[in-house]
């Protein structure tokens, strides 16, 4: 079936998860609070939830090189949408997943996303999961995106999470948890950026429970204007694992960060390490840039689009 977007749409489907019209495969569309348009495959079926709104998403054993797409996008002002999504990922399997929320506001009203989101590992699976959060609009109404995501991995899976926040997003608060099995790894990259007055608050609490289990979450930010941020991640050991939790951000303006990386041993064997680094741009990256021709505008978009790269 033909779906007819608007340019708008297009737009915001682009952004947020670099698809232009209706992807091939499986995938979901979601706009303003309903079904858009929906298509499984042959190893990937995605159902409507029967207890609350959303999807289940069952990938099955074994599936390799295949990807799901689950964008939400929102035009329409004065909408509050909630999801529950959830996704079941069979043994051996080795997948990426495309999901995030775009909202286009013109209005004085707000237009709020939030999407809970639970992810199963099964034993030996790797998955990779992006995830783009993007504001836009001339209007005066608030943009707000609170996602919850939850991860369970079993035995030895992999999990890459890159969790980013493009910009325009008036507020967020976002709660990422994770159980982490025996010899398991979860790499768990946060973006963010704020500028004018949005306000950013991000909780984390990844929980070590088997041997050899790991996590490494890295959070990098800028805050410009008159914005603010606030960090909040934990790495819980009660195994012998490992854990590293890093922290960097770059202060604009009269912005304001506060990162509080925390680390909690349960064992004797636990391995974590946390640090946090806040700074402004330094003047001679500045200056280096400027000697290769770019006006000094040029040159602090270079390092901030660097940075968040």
């Amino acid at each position: 079936m033909a779906v007819d977007l608007s340019p708008i749409d297009q737009s915001l489907l682009n952004e947020i998860a670099n698809i232009h019209g209706i992807p091939k495969g499986a995938f979901n569309i979601r706009k303003d609070g309903k079904l858009l348009e929906r298509n499984s495959s042959a190893n990937i079926e995605i159902s409507t939830k029967t207890d609350n709104p959303g999807i289940d998403i069952h990938i099955k054993p074994g599936t390799k090189g295949e990807t799901v797409y689950i964008p939400v996008i929102i035009t329409q002002s004065g909408l509050t949408d909630v999801v529950y999504n959830s996704f079941y990922i069979g043994e051996n399997c080795d997948v990426k997943i495309i999901a995030g929320c775009g909202i286009h506001n013109s209005s004085h009203d707000a237009s709020q996303h939030d999407g809970i989101h639970n992810f199963y590992c099964g034993a030996n699976s790797r998955v990779r999961y992006i995830e783009k959060h993007y504001g836009e609009g001339e209007g005066t109404g608030d943009r707000i995106l609170n996602p919850v995501t939850n991860v369970f991995m079993e035995k030895n899976s992999f999990c890459e999470m890159e969790l980013t926040q493009i910009g325009g997003v008036t507020s967020t608060v976002r709660d990422t948890n994770a159980e982490v099995g025996e010899g398991a790894k979860l790499v768990l990259t946060e973006k963010l950026m704020t500028h004018d007055k949005q306000t950013a608050v991000s909780n984390m609490k990844v929980e070590l429970k088997g041997d050899d289990s790991s996590v490494q979450v890295i959070s990098r930010s800028v805050a410009k204007g008159n914005s603010t941020q606030t960090f909040n991640p934990l790495v819980v050991g009660s195994a012998a694992c490992r854990g590293h939790v890093q922290c960097d951000a770059i202060l604009m303006d009269k912005a304001r960060v506060t990162a509080i990386p925390g680390i909690e041993a349960a064992s004797e064997e636990a391995v974590l390490v946390h640090e946090a680094a806040i700074g402004k741009i330094a003047g001679d990256q500045i200056v280096k840039l400027m000697t290769l021709g770019l006006s000094e505008e040029e040159a602090e978009a270079e390092i901030l689009e660097d940075f968040l790269n």
